[in-house]
């Protein structure tokens, strides 16, 4: 049923359901990995919202950060670690090194 080329009508030859039913069916199992995956990332991103990062936060003493990294925080002074990973150039390891620096 996940395989793209199979559709729900192929499996159920003698039963009739109303064939919207039937194709929500089929849309919900051809995509809940999908979709899981998606709530996932969601659930990370809230998280990464709810670290807040300190109006006083010094970036230059965090070792590891790029000096790009460092300047862009800087200027930007991000509220909270998911705005920081919302500004270009921060990658997901810069993200990383700060989030390990909060935690602490």
């Amino acid at each position: 049923m996940r395989r793209p080329e199979v559709r729900i009508t192929d499996l159920l030859d003698r039963v009739t359901y109303p064939i919207d039913l039937l194709e929500q069916v089929e849309i919900q199992v051809k995509y809940e990995g999908y979709l899981a995956r998606q709530e996932a990332e969601i659930e990370r991103f809230k998280k990464m919202e709810s670290i807040n990062i300190p109006g006083s936060f010094v970036f230059d003493r965090i070792a590891g950060l790029s000096r790009e990294a460092v300047e862009k925080l800087s200027r930007i002074r991000p509220k909270s670690l998911g705005q920081a990973a919302r500004i270009s150039g921060i990658t997901p390891a810069a993200i990383q090194i700060l989030s390990l620096y909060l935690s602490k």
